[in-house]
């Protein structure tokens, strides 16, 4: 039986190789190999790479073995990226491609980027799935109702290596809001590897906890407003958020995580230990 609650289980995706964390290829993989044969397992979800380093990271799976290596991909050429790296997989006994994750890059017709994209997915993924990152700046909503009606996830940017880079409260839950409205699953990646909202002490950075995106999530399934939503975005209180975590069933867990899928990490070690610190996860 797992040592990790059902609102925590494969959270957390393995991007080691992504600023700031920047860890050498060949280390990534063989950290990741790692935390998967730990007593915290199930904590960690995929390991992420780009399109560019998928043949090396699937050389290095080969390598260090056993079994195949889940990945999720991020396109890093837009739709015309997509179907090489699918390709791949399939034909790699030493990576399984879960998801290739892709950013709209054209803010001025958002919804026909989107379009593009989707249907790239539609024309080469079986069994993966697709996180089309939409941003929230322009036409986003439009680029969403896209993305919904093709039955891909969503993806979100939290935060990154500029201050701008990190949304408000107020725009999180927006997204947050919109993704749910429309049945659309989502993950969220950068500046995301601590549980509470907190001001970051090296760069004054604004940043995002995994733990009220979480509780964010449940609020709005259960009903909440926009504004009472961004309040739960904006708690500080990591006792009180993890109470609120607790309390919550295995259905309320299982109900939230089909929405909020996962979130991309540079490190593992940073969520584990503030689940620990929480009490909301057994130190191993």
């Amino acid at each position: 039986m797992s040592t990790v609650p059902a609102l925590f289980r494969h959270l957390v995706d393995d991007a080691a190789m992504f600023p700031p964390g920047d860890l050498p290829l060949t280390e990534a993989v063989a950290a990741h190999r790692v935390h998967r044969q730990s007593a915290y397992a199930d904590l960690v979800g995929s390991f992420v790479c780009t399109d560019e380093d998928l043949m090396k990271v699937a050389a290095e799976a080969a390598r260090t073995g056993p079994g195949p290596l889940e990945v999720m991909v991020v396109i890093t050429g837009g739709a015309g990226g997509i179907e090489p790296a699918v390709r791949y997989g399939d034909r790699s006994t030493h990576i399984e491609v879960k998801a290739v994750e892709v950013r709209l890059r054209n803010e001025d017709d958002l919804s026909r980027n989107a379009l593009r994209v989707v249907r790239a997915c539609d024309d080469c993924l079986d069994e993966e799935n697709a996180f089309v990152e939409v941003g929230l700046d322009g036409a986003w909503e439009r680029a969403l109702d896209v993305v919904a009606d093709a039955g891909y996830a969503a993806k979100l940017r939290t935060g990154g290596l500029d201050a701008s880079l990190f949304p408000t409260e107020g725009q999180v839950a927006a997204f947050i809001t919109a993704c749910l409205d429309r049945e659309v699953a989502f993950k969220c990646t950068a500046g995301l590897h601590n549980a509470v909202r907190h001001t970051a002490s090296d760069t004054g950075f604004e940043h995002h906890g995994f733990l009220n995106v979480l509780l964010a999530t449940r609020a709005s399934l259960d009903g909440a407003s926009l504004d009472e939503v961004a309040a739960v975005l904006a708690s500080r209180d990591g006792d009180a958020l993890a109470a609120r975590a607790g309390e919550l069933t295995e259905d309320q867990a299982a109900g939230t995580r089909r929405w909020f899928t996962s979130f991309g990490s540079c490190s593992i070690e940073e969520p584990r230990h503030d689940l620990t610190t929480l009490r909301l996860l057994e130190t191993v």
